[in-house]
């Protein structure tokens, strides 16, 4: 009986760990998911850069496997390079690392006030501190479990099972390592097994060697759910998650066999005992992304053989149900989420000429005429769709949702022939031509070009939550937009008389991509008037009245 009080505790601790977790990155999501997404995306750029924000996005998010699949969705849209992904993985496995190692430092007892406060945020209207609020009782709760954990842990001591168990693993280091793993796959997160082995570790049961093989196996299975996650996504998303599988793998099975020689050196030196899973768990990571850093590139192009391109899919829709016509809340969420995707290849579209803009380079701009035909062909298929609903009958709140799906694809068809009619054509005459922009000019260009994208990525997000905060800073947001056009036209202008000749050369180019990126940011902003409508906050003109 008292074994099974025991069991329960345990189970009841790990438990309240992992709501705990959950919670903290449904909260970080809801108060900073744009800015992070947009973060992670734009801060892919250089290696360090894109170490850092798989570290910052693994330390707010609490979970690795999060940045994994986000980083996994951005190489699927050619956001970021894919040895640029690798190291943002080694990124995230260190802030994993130094999460854990922050959790073990004893402050337990703040748990009651920094789930008070959480509470006190999550009951204030804005959508950012209830996000922060929710976050901060997920912290408050993860602190709670790892006093739970330690009491339920205490009496293990005496075990004679436990003990004898132990010494089994003990005397086979690869079967804890399995074990481990499989028990940190089963719980979606390595961090969870690290402070559970955190928790054995204190009641001083396990050997350094043991303590070491536990630490190794929570980071292998850690590093499993993402690549389940991706089973059936595309080529591109794979190979990022398995590389960072192999990479753990590879590193595992070459510290295993020092286990015994590096859990004694690191009981030698001037730490605390019973934090030896963290200081482990925080060396093997740091030490793995030293060495794997060079070797990114290579990793890349290996996963490129081992997992090759996917076959042509079929350009049309892939979600629009047509059996799904007679219930209406499921047919709308069908073409929401086909819409979706539309955004999707919007993106993609911009992203490319970008990436031809910056490089000199004409063949991003390859697939922009075939996505822009996707778009075209989606976005009728999705009218026509609503179209067969419509006919049904809806009631005002559905009927008022299928005119705004149909607006927002109308709006992203719009985008995508502004792309490839103008913006693409514009950079194409410019690297045929061999014109420079001048500098000044070219780095106001890439200022609006990445306020587009992130515009658009806000306007995702509004699309399927209905926001009204994140609605509103989107209209906000356009008027930044038209103030960046028209200073960088009259700077542009200023430039021409000063008789900048790069400035002579590129003019009718630089001001036609300024009028073609505010065009665009007018068409993303068109997807918060309907919220902002539906309030009072919007009127019919903005010609001032005249007394």
């Amino acid at each position: 009986m008292e074994s099974t009080v025991v069991m329960i505790n345990l189970f009841g601790a790990v438990a309240l760990l992992l709501f705990g977790l959950a919670q903290v990155k449904d909260g970080v999501s809801r108060a900073f998911g744009a800015k992070l997404r947009t973060g992670l995306a734009s801060g892919t750029r250089g290696r360090l850069r894109s170490f850092i924000a798989g570290f910052v996005a693994t330390v707010a998010l609490q979970s690795s496997t999060a940045t994994a699949l986000m980083i996994a969705s951005f190489v699927e849209r050619d956001l970021v390079l894919p040895s640029m992904a690798q190291i943002v993985l080694l990124g995230a496995n260190v802030g994993t690392a130094v999460t854990a190692w922050i959790v073990a430092t004893g402050i337990e007892w703040l748990s009651p006030l920094i789930i008070l406060i959480g509470i006190v945020l999550y009951r204030r209207s804005s959508t950012t501190q209830k996000g922060a609020g929710t976050a901060l009782i997920g912290i408050g709760l993860m602190l709670l479990s790892l006093q739970l954990l330690s009491l339920a842990t205490a009496p293990m001591r005496q075990s004679p099972a436990l003990a004898a168990f132990i010494g089994l693993l003990d005397d086979a280091l690869p079967v804890a390592l399995i074990f481990s793993a499989v028990l940190a796959f089963a719980s979606s997160s390595s961090l969870a097994m690290v402070v559970l082995i955190l928790s054995l570790a204190s009641t001083g049961i396990l050997s350094p060697a043991l303590t070491v093989a536990l630490v190794l196996g929570a980071n292998l299975g850690g590093a499993i759910p993402p690549v389940m996650a991706t089973l059936s996504g595309p080529a591109t998303a794979r190979r990022v998650t398995l590389g960072n599988l192999i990479v753990r793998t590879i590193g595992c099975l070459l510290v295993l066999p020092f286990a015994g020689y590096i859990g004694a050196w690191m009981q030698a030196l001037p730490f605390l005992p019973a934090k030896l899973p963290v200081d482990v768990h925080l060396l093997f990571n740091i030490v793995l992304a030293i060495c794997a850093w060079p070797f990114s590139p290579f990793l890349s192009r290996m996963m490129q053989r081992v997992i090759p391109d996917d076959p042509l899919a079929d350009d049309g829709p892939k979600f629009l149900d047509q059996q799904a016509l007679n219930t209406p809340v499921v047919a709308l969420a069908s073409a929401t989420r086909e819409v979706l995707g539309v955004g999707d290849l919007i993106e993609r579209m911009l992203i490319r000429t970008e990436n031809a803009l910056n490089n000199s380079d004409l063949a991003p701009l390859k697939e922009i005429a075939i996505l822009e035909k996707r778009v075209d062909r989606i976005q009728q298929e999705v009218k026509i769709y609503l179209s067969k609903l419509g006919r049904e009958g809806l009631d005002d709140e559905n009927a008022r949702r299928s005119i705004v799906i149909i607006d927002y694809a109308i709006n992203l068809e719009h985008i995508g022939d502004i792309i490839e009619k103008g913006l693409a054509e514009q950079v194409a005459k410019k690297i045929g031509k061999g014109l420079t922009f001048s500098e000044d000019g070219y780095q106001e260009l890439l200022s609006l070009f990445d306020l587009t994208v992130d515009n658009l990525r806000i306007a995702q997000t509004i699309f399927v939550t209905r926001d009204f905060n994140l609605a509103r800073q989107l209209m906000e947001v356009k008027v930044d937009v038209r103030r960046l056009e028209k200073q960088s036209a009259e700077r542009h202008l200023e430039r021409l008389r000063d008789g900048r000749v790069d400035s002579l050369q590129t003019s009718s180019l630089h001001l036609d991509m300024l009028r073609d990126l505010k065009r665009i940011n007018a068409h993303i902003v068109s997807v918060a008037h309907p919220i902002l409508d539906e309030s009072g906050l919007l009127i019919e003109s903005r010609l001032r009245k005249t007394q």
